[in-house]
């Protein structure tokens, strides 16, 4: 009867212990959810409602997550009260993981060079998960601007040239385990479904270059290529973006030579 009595009470205790580590990613989860979408918003930071609706978390949760965040600097808040943005403790920490992580200054050059020899927009982006997420950014001189992308902003893969390009190659598997689980097509529309999405990743490997036709604003173009690490994995993309009279069939293949070779430059300068 001891040995039954403790065997139940053994499984209890494990069940506690395995409900508890379940609550606890979750609120890490949540925690992380909170954090990206206002490193989305920056520099213009957010509204705990919008944060809400960014992270499908109720308002309430939001305004809690945020409020213990503020206390120990991961966010702050505006005088007014009315918006939020990321705080002094994580520069302190993005600063030290810069040293790892940053490959701004080896691109930075790269960026100026790109710009300067098309006129267009150019950008640095980083792959995070199954996210992009645009680092720098690099004016042209054309007077004419597409300002889809700015610094911060986080699209799936497989959304905006970018994201595009470092999917494309990506291990098969692995590209076509995301694919298989992603659904783009409620937020990015059909030409975002994954036939489409694996029609272009293949178009992709086979020119070695992205390209967005005008897919998440009409009329805004955009060419990207995957930058690799030490490793082989793509983990950074340089992308071009314009209006569509800019990124002509005429154009398009010289703009990619010249993405694919900054971004060999880079990836070499890495290893």
């Amino acid at each position: 009867m001891l040995s039954k009595i403790a065997r139940h009470v053994a499984f209890g205790a494990s069940r506690v212990h395995n409900m508890d580590m379940v609550e606890g990613a979750q609120v890490v989860g949540r925690v992380a959810a909170v954090l990206r979408a206002v490193s989305a918003s920056m520099p213009g930071g957010l509204g705990s409602g919008a944060v809400a609706d960014a992270t499908g978390l109720a308002r309430p949760t939001v305004h809690r997550i945020l409020t213990s965040l503020a206390a120990d600097g991961f966010v702050d808040r505006d005088p007014d009260g009315a918006r939020w943005f990321l705080g002094p403790e994580l520069y302190i920490m993005g600063a030290i993981a810069a040293e790892r992580y940053d490959i701004t200054d080896i691109a930075r050059d790269s960026l100026r060079a790109l710009a300067a020899e098309t006129g267009e927009s150019a950008f640095l982006s980083a792959r995070r998960g199954d996210e992009s997420v645009c680092l720098l950014r690099e004016e042209g001189s054309f007077p004419i601007r597409s300002f889809v992308l700015y610094e911060g902003i986080r699209f799936p893969l497989g959304v905006a040239s970018a994201g595009l390009a470092m999917l494309a190659f990506l291990p098969e598997e692995q590209a076509e385990r995301y694919l298989a689980s992603a659904d783009l097509t409620p937020r990015w529309g059909a030409a975002h479904a994954a036939d489409a999405v694996r029609r272009r990743v293949a178009e992709t490997r086979s020119r070695g270059y992205a390209v967005n036709p005008g897919l998440i604003v009409e009329g805004s173009w955009g060419m990207g290529a995957a930058v690799f690490d030490r490793t082989g994995q793509p983990a950074w993309a340089l992308s071009l973006t314009g209006v569509e009279s800019r990124f002509g069939p005429d154009r398009r293949p010289e703009l990619g030579r010249r993405l694919l070779e900054h971004a060999h430059r880079i990836s070499q300068q890495l290893r």
